[in-house]
């Protein structure tokens, strides 16, 4: 298991197809030093790595982290600060930052090269509608079996961060505002 984070990021965005028009505009907004997780995986290869590249230079000039969707290796080839996404994508692969994705205790426990967690979704959330979400308890639960940091993804935003009581948050729509 890689060493923990601790300085990771408080707060992350995460791009998606409907949110992509405003991610300058965010960009330039969230604290210095923020995280950015680029996904994009509604564009053809070509498209989505340009994208990536624009993106990436402008989270960069404000000391952002990006991490790039996809595997470590193509993390470290598209010249990615981190690789974001599930156990089994991330457990192999150059040194890198890894972001990985869980959405209870089984995904947790596989996520064994992770520097930190991505637990979601947190509340509703317009990525899966009808879908619930952990809630605050069932979410601490989790996040307490956890063996380097958790981020908060679903349905978060600053406000409902702080009523979480967690030092660390991911946002799609959350953070557009």
């Amino acid at each position: 298991m890689p060493k923990c984070q601790p300085c990771l990021p408080a707060v992350w965005l995460i791009s998606d197809a409907r949110n992509d028009a405003g991610l300058a505009r965010a960009l330039a907004r969230l604290p210095r030093g923020s995280g950015f997780i680029f996904r994009h995986y509604h564009l053809p290869p070509a498209a989505r790595q340009a994208r990536f590249r624009t993106l990436a230079a402008l989270a960069r000039r404000r000391g952002h982290i990006v991490a790039l969707a996809g595997t470590a290796r193509a993390a470290r080839r598209w010249g990615a600060d981190a690789a974001y996404g599930p156990p089994a994508a991330l457990a192999r692969g150059p040194v890198l930052v890894r972001l990985v994705t869980a959405h209870g205790l089984h995904e947790l426990r596989q996520a064994r090269r992770a520097d930190a967690i991505l637990l979601s979704p947190v509340f509703a959330t317009r990525s899966h509608p009808g879908a619930g979400g952990l809630g605050t308890l069932r979410f601490a639960l989790i996040a307490r079996w956890a063996r380097c940091p958790v981020i908060a993804l679903g349905g978060m935003n600053p406000a409902r961060a702080k009523r979480l009581r967690h030092p660390r948050f991911a946002a799609i729509d959350g953070l557009m505002r």
